[in-house]
């Protein structure tokens, strides 16, 4: 379920790390002030250049391609795996992006197959692509897998995976649209984890809180060919310096502090975890994103949260969905630089307030 965007722009202070406060032009041309920029002309020279260099060698990859969205970036590169293989299978947990957000266009655009492995609830495990007998173009895997709470595979797990597809002669891909949040969890460099894989999708408005696009990384010959796939998609821009310069400045400002950013997760969700009827997932939290179970149905937590909104000017989170227990719901809660508009304690105040006016509490 997603936020009423009236009431929610209208608060002054939001727990959602997308919330239209946080996200301002102003903020935006505020960032480019501070900047030396230099445009680009179909994405050639200039802020973009430099941002697709940038993320080639943060990543270890020889090569990257800037794309407006993650949906056409992650498209683009299974196509391109799918045509260099005798294969249009493509592997990837029933919870991913491909499957549930993007109207199944791989299928329509590109005639892949989707293969969809494991269960909802958890994690992809090696037996399930065990499970997997015809041949495969390609295996995605999506660090953190956030619809279940932003969970990661260890890294013996995550090697495991990434050489089963190797093996099968399949390519691997990594849906790392939250790969800045992922990366403390395993505390190894981004280059050694973007090693296990082909290419690379990092995204740069959610963590980085950046005003939208995306890079595709990998070997050189797959980029110069998501270039005509971008042009096919009619993903080549005039000037896309905006966002570049918008995620060079997240590079540089926002990545170095996801380390504290999992700190502080998993210290708030230490405290919600003492109320009464609230549950975290995991726990504790792998990445700055993790799930509150908490008592109640979404319809009165939705009520609830609605009456917050107007009386307090505070709006609590964004994204909730029901659990197999009508009356316990799932919220999504991310830190980010939002966090520092609560005081200490506020936010499990209001969340104790939350249960409270949903009659739960």
């Amino acid at each position: 379920m997603m936020a009423p965007d009236s009431v929610r722009a209208g608060c002054a202070r939001s727990l959602s790390m997308y919330a239209p406060q946080h996200r301002t032009p102003y903020a935006a041309v505020q960032r480019w002030a501070a900047t030396s920029i230099q445009g680009d002309v179909y994405g050639g020279g200039g802020a973009v250049q430099a941002l697709e260099a940038r993320v080639a060698q943060l990543l270890g990859k020889p090569a990257a391609v800037f794309m407006p969205t993650g949906t056409m970036a992650q498209q683009i590169a299974l196509r391109v795996h799918a045509d260099h293989r005798d294969s249009r299978t493509v592997v990837f947990h029933r919870l991913c992006h491909l499957e549930r957000n993007e109207e199944r266009a791989y299928e329509h655009l590109h005639r892949l197959r989707g293969r969809p492995v494991g269960e909802e609830h958890r994690l992809i495990e090696l037996a399930d692509l065990q499970s997997v007998s015809e041949p495969v173009a390609a295996l995605v895997l999506e660090l953190p897998q956030r619809m279940i709470g932003a969970q990661l595979p260890t890294w013996p797990d995550l090697v495991a995976q990434t050489r089963w597809a190797r093996n099968r002669g399949a390519a691997v891909h990594l849906d790392g649209a939250r790969l800045w949040e992922a990366q403390p969890f395993y505390d190894r460099p981004h280059a050694e984890i973007a090693a296990l894989f082909d290419t690379v999708y990092v995204s740069f408005y959610k963590g980085l809180g950046g005003i939208g696009g995306c890079v595709l990384a990998g070997p050189g010959d797959v980029i110069e060919e998501a270039r005509v796939w971008r042009t096919r998609h009619g993903g080549l821009q005039f000037a896309m310096w905006p966002y570049a310069v918008d995620a060079l400045h997240g590079l540089r400002v926002e990545v170095p502090r996801m380390a504290g950013r999992l700190e502080q997760a998993r210290a708030l969700a230490a405290d919600l975890a003492v109320l009464t009827g609230v549950d975290i997932h995991p726990d504790p939290p792998q990445a700055p994103i993790f799930n509150v179970i908490i008592d109640g149905s979404p319809e009165a937590l939705d009520r609830a949260r609605h009456q917050i909104a107007v009386k307090d000017d505070v709006w609590l989170f964004d994204r909730m969905w029901p659990t197999d227990a009508p009356d316990r719901t799932r919220i999504e809660i991310g830190v980010g630089r939002q966090v520092a508009d609560f005081t200490d304690g506020e936010i499990v105040a209001l969340v104790r307030r939350l249960q409270a006016v949903a009659g739960t509490g």
